[in-house]
């Protein structure tokens, strides 16, 4: 079948992705989902899980605009929202746990010797009088 000759290349693009996709889906099928599951951490879960149903809710999307269906007039785009949500929350818990922590300890020491502390040498040679005492 005959197709216009400017989408050519957005085609040859679409088609290069669509193998890319493929891929990947079978190199994530090698692997059993509980075996997958097993080796990660809950937050690396989440991320795999969020990860899995948005790709599945955008291909969803993909197949709507090639059936001449608007997707965003779709429940679809709703769906895809509220996962948008919740891997802004992932994101948001994945960056609190990289945020440096604060070492009190260290903290105290290091303001501790970052302040001047007068000694019994520099306490005759101030220029300030102390309170309560004249000076000679």
């Amino acid at each position: 079948e005959e197709y216009p000759t400017e989408i050519h290349d957005y085609l040859a693009a679409f088609e290069k992705s669509l193998g890319s996709v493929d891929e990947m889906l079978k190199t994530m099928m090698s692997v059993s989902r509980s075996e997958l599951l097993q080796k990660l951490d809950p937050l690396e879960q989440a991320k795999l899980d969020l990860v899995s149903v948005y790709t599945l809710n955008s291909m969803f999307w993909v197949y709507l605009a090639t059936q001449g269906i608007n997707p965003k007039e779709h429940p679809v785009k709703q769906e895809l929202e509220r996962i948008r949500t919740y891997m802004n929350k992932v994101k948001e818990i994945t960056d609190k746990k990289k945020a440096s922590k604060l070492d009190k300890g260290a903290a105290s020491r290091f303001v501790k010797n970052a302040l001047w502390e007068p000694n019994a040498e520099n306490e005759h040679t101030s220029k300030t009088p102390t309170k309560g005492k004249k000076r000679q």
